[in-house]
């Protein structure tokens, strides 16, 4: 979120809070503008936190005097403090750990869901690795990707294959399975169409 604040050029106006000096008697052009920039950058810092939220996190803050102490809520309501942060780190953990693919999901709704926790668990500043999450796929894939397994075994090492690799790979295998699976029952419907014609 820093990084996009920073491309805005708001973040200035929110970590630094600074305040906006009154002019003096006979400004020059450059503190004209230089004044007008710094003022505009505020109220567009707090326009723009104002807009991120929604209408229930709105209500709590708008009366909040800068982008600053609006931040510094939001900061507070949603990382909170180092032992909050921990303990909703290990609860998506435990949530990631406990995570297994149904038979009837795909491997890229499964991956999804699986790199939804991840990605929450980075945001929170913890490292989660790629291959920790290729590991977790290939541990509780369901019976049909067993024929997959040692193929893969054999002609990866499974330290350096990548996340969309094996994603991509096991997508493949899960339509061809679904296009042998239409051809029978197109089969199925023809034999018995014939049959009772």
């Amino acid at each position: 979120m820093t990084v996009h604040l920073e491309a805005l050029d708001l973040w200035e106006a929110i970590e630094e809070d600074y305040d906006v000096l009154s002019l003096p008697a006979n400004p020059t052009m450059t503190q004209l503008k230089t004044h007008k920039e710094r003022k505009t950058r505020k109220s567009k810092a707090k326009a723009y936190l104002f807009s991120i939220v929604s209408s229930t996190i709105f209500t709590r803050i708008m009366n909040l005097e800068s982008a600053k102490y609006i931040w510094d809520y939001l900061k507070k309501e949603y990382q909170g403090n180092e032992r909050t942060k921990n303990m909703q780190v290990l609860n998506l953990i435990r949530e990631f750990e406990m995570l297994k693919m149904k038979e009837t999901e795909t491997i890229k709704y499964y991956s999804d869901k699986l790199l939804g926790i991840v990605n929450k668990v980075r945001l929170l500043g913890k490292d989660f690795s790629d291959e920790r999450i290729v590991q977790k796929i290939l541990v509780t894939l369901p019976e049909k990707y067993e024929s997959k397994i040692p193929s893969l075994e054999e002609s990866k090492d499974f330290s350096s294959i990548s996340l969309a690799e094996l994603v991509n790979t096991l997508q493949a295998q899960e339509q061809r399975r679904m296009i042998r699976k239409k051809k029978s029952m197109e089969g199925a419907f023809q034999a018995k169409a014939e049959n009772s014609g």
